[in-house]
């Protein structure tokens, strides 16, 4: 099964995958390790410009270690969870001092790069670099879960189980395996989407155990529901980043009252930013580190 399984994914995906920077011959592995820290949690269409802006601006890590972080924040704009700008601005900084200038090939090594953990690890060796290694996102997980697992929507994230699901149907060709790894990405991102799976336009569509068991309800375990945004300590905390982005002198304290009404909130907001190295305290008010 796991030859069929991974031949009909490769197929489908070099016939219909889409054109993405990182996906184009020449694109370097620094760029695709800035587009997987640009990828968590946010949308393919958001990335794409700010990814290209980003490395024409920092084409190595040397060149962005080479700044202050509050630059990459900065720059960072409206990605979402700006520590992932200080966290690839850290790894910038170690890849130049400890790898001259060049992102590792080894998923040990880039583990133990500041900000990078298994999944981005992974994907880094395998797409830049074409190492065998399964690698497991949202979307390879519900796929995982309704063609092989006749589940309508994965469990609760696991690592070690996701991870042995996913090396199970790995292809042990190199190449194959990567295509596959991407393929399923793209399968689940494309077809097998949460909401609304185009089961008819779906190359799995004659083995998938969810089909063929009448698409039942999922009734497992659940993950945490996110808490919602507005009016959230997070809400608060973007608008603070934004203030501080916009300004290239100390923004002051009393300017900040003007960004939210409660003051508890907005002071338990700063705090955080503070805390995170997010933002930094200065003469007359606060900027980014």
């Amino acid at each position: 099964m796991r030859d069929t399984f991974a031949e009909t994914v490769v197929d489908w995906y070099r016939a219909n995958r889409r054109d993405l920077p990182w996906r184009r011959d020449g694109f370097t592995a620094w760029g695709t390790l800035v587009s997987e820290f640009m990828l968590q949690q946010t949308p393919v269409n958001r990335v794409i410009p700010r990814l290209e802006e980003w490395l024409e601006r920092w084409p190595t890590p040397a060149d962005l270690a080479a700044v202050p972080p509050g630059e990459a924040v900065r720059a960072w704009q409206s990605l979402g969870y700006p520590r992932r700008a200080l966290w690839l601005h850290a790894a910038a900084v170690a890849i130049t001092e400890r790898h001259g200038g060049v992102v590792p090939d080894d998923v040990t090594e880039l583990l133990a790069l500041p900000g990078i953990g298994d999944y981005t690890a992974r994907a880094v060796a395998v797409f830049a670099y074409g190492e065998r290694h399964p690698v497991v996102d949202t979307n390879i997980r519900r796929v995982i879960a309704r063609a092989v697992e006749g589940q309508g929507e994965p469990g609760p994230p696991s690592a070690r189980r996701d991870l042995a699901a996913m090396e199970a149907l790995l292809p042990d060709d190199r190449p194959a395996a990567a295509a596959f790894n991407a393929g399923m990405m793209e399968l689940g991102a494309i077809v097998c989407v949460a909401r609304t799976p185009r089961c008819d336009g779906c190359p799995l569509a004659a083995t998938c155990a969810w089909r063929a068991a009448g698409y039942p309800a999922y009734d497992g375990p659940r993950k945490a529901v996110q808490k919602k945004y507005e009016g959230s300590d997070r809400q608060v905390r973007g608008l603070i980043m934004a203030e501080l982005r916009a300004s290239h002198i100390p923004v002051t304290a009393a300017e900040l009252d003007g960004v939210w009404p409660d003051a508890a909130q907005r002071d338990r907001a700063l705090a955080g930013l503070l805390a995170d190295g997010l933002a930094v305290e200065a003469q007359g008010g606060y900027t980014l580190p």
